[in-house]
């Protein structure tokens, strides 16, 4: 049990605190207010406020945690060893920043609430952020500060090591399958099939339409069918897989098919029966919670079970509204905290972590699921070959093995496939499972 001192207990004070000590270290917290029940205090303990009461452990405080609503800061990075970190302190305070502080305001995506210019699709590009501006978006750095802390602590208080010592967590990590389109040519109905026989005549793409009349009377499997193969790599390597299902109407970005079709219920069953589901709310729900409300339903229609996990389509959040709106719903466990043009942790953290909503100054019970890299990114937008892409994961792997937390990643069954333009990632997809489940 760690004790803290400080002069006013608020709600980001008590959720910040939280999370580090508890999710991340594995360590119950407790405040006081009192400065009789500090002293008196024989176990571990600091304070944390404008002064030190005498020469206990002290970190002096920014007025962040004490605050309430947005408003500009003035931030300044500094290094703390081999981290970075900002809202500076003084040669009193045992830290030189306040990490919980500046964890918060990361954490709680602070600057996300705070005017901002938003990229093509609508969304908070990771170039705006203050982790990419300076070079540690690729840093899980609240949970490199906890560790740091975590030393401190075990220095000052070694009657406390094997309390300490106990509670360390261990690395895992979470693969998580966006199914946007299921399949390249099976099930589209008559319409989208004539056309997609006339753009590749058009196109003279006479290898896809070849390809397609195989699929199409069963002569060979639909590419983009790897649902049995990704079932099968999940159970030999043991590692957690998560399927998100997109089942909203078909529009210029939402593509699959229709959520009416039989052959696509049987598939999102038979994929539930042995591995966890969730809802890929479609392009247009960022803001609408019906959508969601929606879509949320079918799939709850399919599987029979009700539905806690979400990640919306082209990773279309906007904060707080939209997860204002997964509260209502109850969805339970949200996996878009990430960014689609860069790689890197977008709440400089590899924990999950409970939305703080700051508009009404509350923790909520949506617990998000930062993820740290996807597809997409590597190949489309920073166009890296497998081999580099590979090796990127792989960093960023070791990155979140230093502090024992969660790597998420997010393939799409189309790149598994390793088809067309994917050629080359199906090979990579097996490569970091065999890699992963090495260190699990």
């Amino acid at each position: 049990m760690l004790l803290v001192y400080t002069h006013k207990i608020t709600p980001r004070l008590n959720y910040v605190f939280k999370q580090i000590f508890t999710r991340i270290l594995g360590l119950e917290v407790r405040f006081t207010t009192k400065i009789e029940e500090f002293l008196m205090e024989e176990g571990m303990k600091f304070s944390y406020t404008k002064q030190a009461l005498g020469n206990e452990l002290f970190v002096k405080n920014n007025d962040l945690l004490f605050n309430q609503g947005i408003d500009y800061l003035d931030i300044n990075i500094v290094q703390w060893e081999e981290a970075p970190c900002f809202f500076q302190t003084n040669f009193s305070s045992e830290v030189p920043c306040d990490i919980f502080a500046a964890s918060f305001y990361l954490i709680s995506r602070y600057e996300e609430y705070l005017p901002h210019v938003k990229d093509t699709y609508e969304r908070f590009p990771a170039s705006e952020s203050l982790a990419f501006q300076n070079n540690f978006l690729d840093l899980p750095v609240i949970d490199i500060w906890a560790y740091k802390f975590r030393e401190i602590l075990l220095k000052k208080f070694e009657g406390e090591k094997e309390a300490l010592k106990n509670e360390k967590r261990k690395f895992n990590y979470i693969s998580t399958i966006d199914i946007d389109s299921a399949y390249q040519f099976k099930h589209k109905g008559f319409t989208r099939s004539i056309g997609g026989i006339l753009k590749d005549l058009y196109e003279l793409n006479m290898h896809n339409l070849w390809l397609r009349f195989l699929v199409v009377f069963n002569l060979r499997r639909d590419p983009f069918d790897m649902f049995k193969m990704l079932l099968s790599l999940q159970k030999k390597y043991k590692i957690k897989t998560i399927f998100f299902f997109l089942l909203g109407d078909y529009s210029t970005f939402d593509k699959n098919i229709s959520a009416n079709n039989t052959n696509y219920k049987l598939l999102i069953k038979n994929i539930a029966d042995y591995a966890e589901v969730g809802i890929h709310p479609s392009y247009f729900s960022m803001r609408y919670d019906l959508k969601i409300k929606k879509e949320k339903n079918i799939l709850e229609s399919i599987v029979n079970f009700p539905v806690v996990k979400s990640r919306h389509h082209y990773l279309r959040i906007d904060l707080p509204e939209t997860y204002q709106n997964l509260v209502d719903l109850e969805i339970k466990e949200e996996y878009s905290m990430g960014y689609a043009m860069h790689y890197g942790f977008r709440a400089s953290t590899c924990t999950p972590f409970y939305f703080y909503d700051l508009d009404f100054e509350i923790q909520t019970p949506l617990k998000v699921f930062p993820f740290a890299v996807m597809d997409t990114t590597l190949k489309d937008y920073l166009n890296f070959t497998p081999k580099k892409s590979f090796n990127t994961i792989m960093h960023l792997a070791k990155e979140v093995r230093k502090v024992d937390g969660s790597l998420i990643t997010i393939f799409h069954n189309e790149s598994v496939s390793g088809s067309g333009r994917w050629r080359g990632w199906g090979r990579l997809y097996e490569s970091l499972l065999i890699e992963l489940s090495k260190v699990i």
